[in-house]
């Protein structure tokens, strides 16, 4: 006992005059119980994954959950129906059931279509036409109602940002990011400069598609602003204030 309680004395004697930890033997600790030594990180296991080459290409509409969708059969009018694409991507057409839907254009359903009900018909020809739908983009960054924005007919960057509430005093609205799903599928970027969105003939608003991602970022001096508020205010430990002494009342 009187060994431990000597340990325990040198040990906080040590801290006291070095300052900083007590050096211990490699994988023991304190208690004598040996520890497993820690897997060693290799750097640059994860490959960076630049974004695609922006490209203006606009492809071929394809279906998610949600839409609707109009099916018309010439050869059975009966048959003609407005479904809707389930949350599991199919839609319920009639007289064959359950038919896969999303990420499909409407040739590919088509087809589809035409092969399910070839069974069924002599001519199992199906007309296969979207419903307009509202236009779906997430906004988020440095505007004042972030979230998924739906835009009625054509729109761009701009109005998108209008929509979630406009800029934030903080907003460089001179490199607005926007990303889109490419053709093979991987994420592009570009940016946009917004600020001449109101006044400029020639001002890049960005046409939108479905899905794209708007983000507007801080500005630099919103940035230094935030760093000066984090270090002197919820890091430092000096208040910095003032204070008057009018008799007996102190005014802050």
């Amino acid at each position: 006992m009187r060994s431990a309680v000597s340990l325990a004395i040198t040990l906080t004697a040590a801290l006291a005059l070095g300052g900083c930890a007590v050096p211990r033997p490699p994988n023991v600790d304190l208690l004598g119980v040996r520890d497993e030594p820690a897997p060693k990180r290799t750097r640059g296991a994860f490959a960076d994954i630049p974004y695609a080459s922006w490209t203006d290409y606009e492809p071929d509409y394809r279906f998610y959950p949600g839409d609707e969708i109009e099916l018309t059969v010439p050869s059975a009018p009966e048959l003609n129906k407005v479904v809707t694409v389930q949350p599991d991507g199919r839609i319920i057409a009639p007289l064959v059931g359950p038919v896969m839907a999303a990420d499909r254009s409407a040739h590919e359903l088509q087809a589809d279509l035409h092969q399910a009900y070839s069974g069924q018909l002599l001519r199992p020809y199906v007309e296969v036409t979207p419903k307009a739908a509202p236009l779906k983009v997430f906004v988020g960054g440095e505007v004042d109602k972030p979230g998924v924005i739906d835009l009625v007919g054509d729109s761009d960057a701009l109005r998108a940002v209008i929509q979630a509430g406009g800029f934030k005093v903080t907003a460089d609205r001179s490199k607005v990011i926007v990303i889109r799903r490419g053709p093979d599928g991987r994420a592009m970027m570009r940016h946009a400069d917004l600020l001449r969105g109101l006044g400029s003939p020639d001002a890049d608003l960005v046409p939108l598609r479905r899905f794209d991602i708007v983000y507007v970022p801080r500005s630099g001096v919103a940035n230094a602003g935030l760093w000066m508020q984090q270090y002197f205010r919820d890091v430092s430990p000096i208040t910095f204030g003032f204070n008057y002494a009018l008799g007996d009342r102190v005014v802050q």
